[in-house]
C-alpha cells in the first residue's frame, strides 16, 4: 500500500470514529434525560450510582487488550502476516471473554457486597443486571481493536451507535413497561441498567458480522508462506494492563462520588432519600458531559499536530499552539459554565419537569471550566510526550475531591458535593497547566487569562438573563409562563442571545483574529472562513 493511500484511509478513518464517537456519547448522554422523566430520581440516582461501576468494572475486564489488538495487528498488517494478527484476536478475545466472564460472575454474586461498600442496598438489583454486559462487551472490543490494527473504522463505529441506539431502545422499552406495572425504584433501575447487556450483544453481533465478512474475503489472499509470529499473552498483558491503568484515571472524580455520596446522603436520612437526592444531583452533569465531550473530540487534534511540533524542535509553534489551545478552551469552558449556571432553573424545569436541585445545578454548571481546560491540557501534555502526568494530576484532584465530600456534604448537601466537583476539576486543571507552561514555556498574562475573559463572560451571562427574563415576562402576560415548553423557550432564547454575545464580544475585545482562527488545527480554517463569510471579522 502506498503511504499517501495509507495516510489517507488513516485520516478518513479517524474522521468516521470521530463522528461515531460523538453519535453515541450524544445518545448516551442525552438518554438520561427520558430515564429521569419516566423513573424518576430515585431511579436516576440508583442508574447513576451502578453505571460508573460497571464502567469501571468492563474497563478492568478489558485489560487493556483493545489497545495491544490494535498495536500488534497493525505491525503484522504491515508485514502481510493474515495468520499472526488472527491468532493476535482469537488469543485477546479468549482473555477478554474469560476476564469478563469471572468479573461478571463476581459482580453478581458479590452485588450485596459491593451495595454495602457504595453504602446504599437499593443499587443490588441494577448491580446484578449490569453484570450480564460484561459476557459481551469486552470480547466486542478486542474486535474493535483488531479492525482498528487495520485502518478500518467502520466496523467500530457501526458497532458504537448500534450498541448506544439499542442500549436506549431496551432501556426506555423496560422502563415505559415496568413503571406501567407500578414496580419500585430497585427494579425499574435494573431494568434500565440492563440495556447496557441489550446493547453490548447487539455491539457484538455487529463485530462478528464484520469479522465474519472479513474473514471469508482475507482467506483468498492468504500469502502462500507466511512467517508465523507467536504473540505470548505476557506480551499483550504488558502492553495492555498501563493503558488500562491509564483508563482508570479519567472518571476517577466520578467515582469518588460513587463510592462517597450516597453513604455520607445516607447518614442525613434513609437510603431511598438519599439516591433521590443523588438523583437530584446528577441532573446537571448530562449537559457538562456534552461540554466535555465536545473538548475531547476537538482535543484529538491536537495531539499529532503538537507531536509532530515537537519532534522537528519547533519551540515556537509548541508556544503558539498550546497558548491558543488553552486560551480558547478556558473561554468555551468558561462560556457554557456562566450560560448553564444563569439559565440553570429554566433548563432544569425544561428537562427535568421542576426546579428541585437548580442551585445544585448553578454550581456544578461551573465544572465545564475546569473540565475543559484539564481536557485539553491533558492532550497537550500528552503532544509533548507526557502521558503518565495528567493521570496523576487526575489521581491528585480525586483526592482532593473525596477530602471536600467528606467535609461538605454533611454541611451543605448535594450542593456541597457540587462545589468539592467544581474545585477538583480546576485543581486537575491547574496542574496540568503549570506543568505545560514549563514544557512549552507558556507566557499567561492576568489580563488574558481573567480580565477580559471575565469581561466577555459576564456580557454574556447579563445578555442570556435579560432575554431569559424577557421571555418569561412575555409569557407570563400571555398566560403560558410556568410549564416546561415555557421554560425550553426561555433556555433555547437565552442560549442564542449568549451565543451572539460572545462571538461579538470575542471579536470586540480583540480575542480572536483571523490568523488566530486559522492557526488552529483541523477546526481552525473552516471556522474561521465561516466567521469571515458572516463579516464577524474587522
Amino acid at each position: 500500500m502506498k503511504p499517501s493511500t495509507s495516510g489517507s484511509k488513516l485520516l478518513q478513518g479517524a474522521f468516521i470514529l470521530s463522528a461515531a464517537a460523538i453519535i453515541s456519547k450524544l445518545i448516551g448522554t442525552l438518554q438520561k434525560i427520558p430515564l429521569q422523566n419516566l423513573g424518576g430520581d430515585a431511579v436516576f440516582g440508583i442508574y447513576n450510582t451502578v453505571y460508573p461501576l460497571y464502567i469501571l468494572l468492563v474497563t478492568v475486564a478489558m485489560l487493556g487488550l483493545p489497545a495491544a489488538v490494535s498495536k500488534f495487528v497493525a505491525e503484522a498488517a504491515v508485514g502481510e502476516r493474515q495468520e499472526t494478527a488472527r491468532r493476535i484476536l482469537v488469543r485477546s478475545a479468549v482473555i477478554t471473554g474469560l476476564s469478563g466472564l469471572v468479573i461478571g460472575v463476581a459482580t453478581y454474586t458479590g452485588a450485596s457486597f459491593i451495595a454495602g461498600w457504595v453504602g446504599n442496598s437499593h443499587i443490588t438489583a441494577a448491580l446484578r443486571t449490569a453484570a450480564w454486559g460484561l459476557l459481551f462487551v469486552p470480547v466486542m472490543s478486542a474486535l474493535r481493536g483488531y479492525f482498528q490494527g487495520l485502518h478500518n473504522m467502520v466496523p467500530t463505529a457501526v458497532s458504537q451507535i448500534v450498541e448506544q441506539s439499542v442500549r436506549v431502545v431496551v432501556m426506555i422499552t423496560l422502563l415505559l413497561y415496568l413503571s406501567s406495572g407500578n414496580a419500585g425504584a430497585e427494579s425499574i433501575a435494573a431494568g434500565a441498567m440492563l440495556g447496557s447487556a441489550g446493547g453490548g450483544a447487539a455491539g457484538l453481533v455487529i463485530m462478528l458480522l464484520y469479522w465474519q465478512r472479513h474473514r471469508s474475503r482475507s482467506v483468498l489472499k492468504k500469502a502462500p508462506a507466511e512467517r508465523l509470529e507467536v504473540i505470548h499473552t505476557r506480551r499483550l498483558l504488558s502492553y495492555g494492563i498501563p493503558v488500562m491503568l491509564g483508563a482508570l484515571a479519567v472518571p476517577l472524580i466520578g467515582l469518588v462520588d460513587v463510592f462517597t455520596l450516597p453513604r455520607l446522603l445516607s447518614a442525613g436520612a434513609n437510603e431511598s432519600d438519599a439516591m433521590v437526592q443523588f438523583g437530584v444531583y446528577n441532573r446537571g452533569l448530562p449537559l457538562v458531559q456534552i461540554v466535555t465531550m465536545l473538548a475531547t473530540t476537538l482535543s484529538v487534534v491536537f495531539i499529532p499536530a503538537l507531536a509532530e511540533a515537537n519532534y522537528r524542535g519547533d519551540t515556537k509553534l509548541i508556544e503558539v499552539r498550546c497558548q491558543q489551545s488553552l486560551h480558547w478552551f478556558w473561554l468555551l469552558g468558561l462560556a457554557a459554565s456562566v450560560g448553564l449556571a444563569v439559565l440553570a432553573e429554566p433548563i432544569n424545569v425544561a428537562l427535568y419537569g421542576n426546579a428541585a436541585g437548580t442551585s445544585t445545578m448553578t454550581w456544578i454548571a461551573f465544572t465545564a471550566a475546569g473540565g475543559t481546560v484539564s481536557i485539553i491540557s491533558a492532550a497537550l501534555l500528552q503532544g509533548l510526550g507526557h502521558v503518565r502526568a495528567p493521570a496523576l494530576h487526575l489521581l491528585a484532584a480525586a483526592l482532593l475531591k473525596a477530602a471536600l465530600n467528606v467535609l461538605l456534604v454533611p454541611q451543605l448537601g448535594i450542593t456541597g458535593a457540587a462545589i468539592a466537583g467544581v474545585a477538583a476539576h480546576l485543581f486537575a486543571a491547574a496542574l496540568n497547566v503549570l506543568l505545560l507552561r514549563r514544557k512549552a514555556h507558556l507566557r499567561l498574562r492576568p489580563a488574558d487569562v481573567l480580565a477580559k475573559p471575565a469581561l466577555l463572560v459576564a456580557g454574556l451571562g447579563f445578555a442570556a438573563a435579560a432575554v431569559s427574563w424577557s421571555a418569561d415576562a412575555a409569557l407570563a402576560a400571555a398566560g403560558l409562563a410556568g410549564g416546561r415548553a415555557a421554560s425550553l423557550a426561555q433556555s433555547l432564547l437565552g442560549v442564542s442571545a449568549g451565543c451572539a454575545v460572545f462571538a461579538v464580544g470575542a471579536i470586540a475585545l480583540r480575542m480572536l483574529s483571523e490568523d488566530e482562527l486559522r492557526g488552529l488545527p483541523g477546526i481552525g480554517p473552516p471556522l474561521a472562513k465561516l466567521m469571515k463569510k458572516l463579516r464577524l471579522f474587522p
